[in-house]
């Protein structure tokens, strides 16, 4: 059986409609991300990585911003930010893509526990949204570097500041973000 062939900017063109300030904030996030994705697979020695799926769901992994309520990125939706990522796998499941779902789905912080979304009373299905594989964790730690604000998309965060943000979420979510490094920045 041969695999769909996944092109994510015409996935993208179906949601997003290009020359808006939104679309070039999703754009110029996702191509970072995907870039700072492969640089990490390629320097990864342990496994053998999809690097092409690294490269497709790290475009895809933000997809479903703008159904969300987050006006300085210029998305007007009606949904918190922080359900992106389910609604975004939302949308990749009816484009016949569930393991890139997956990612979207996963990809939020260092992933969200249950307890996480528990105790801080998120508007998320109250279930595990950690990653599984070593491609949903590369995604996971790449995205950490960019952020989608207007004025800082060129800016890459440095590696202090990333573990900064994390250890104000507790000790957990700060464990899984220095799993991610030890395991792949080299």
């Amino acid at each position: 059986m041969k695999k769909k062939e996944v092109k994510p900017l015409e996935i993208i063109r179906k949601y997003y409609k290009p020359g808006t300030k939104l679309y070039h904030i999703l754009i110029t996030h996702s191509r970072k991300v995907a870039q700072r994705a492969l640089q990490i697979a390629k320097n990864y020695q342990d496994g053998d990585l999809d690097l092409k799926f690294i490269e497709e769901a790290a475009m895809l992994h933000d997809i479903g911003v703008f159904l969300t309520d987050e006006p300085n990125i210029y998305c007007f939706g009606k949904e918190p930010f922080i359900k992106h990522g389910i609604l975004g796998a939302r949308i990749l499941r009816k484009e016949g893509l569930r393991k890139h779902a997956l990612v979207c789905e996963r990809h939020i912080g260092v992933g969200l526990s249950r307890a996480a979304i528990i105790k801080q009373k998120m508007p998320l299905p109250k279930k595990d949204f950690l990653c599984q594989t070593p491609e949903e964790e590369i995604i996971c730690l790449s995205d950490l570097f960019f952020t989608k604000i207007p004025s800082e998309l060129d800016k890459e965060k440095k590696l202090s500041e990333i573990r900064k943000k994390y250890a104000r979420y507790g000790r957990s979510e700060a464990a899984r973000l220095e799993k991610l490094i030890n395991k792949y920045w080299k």
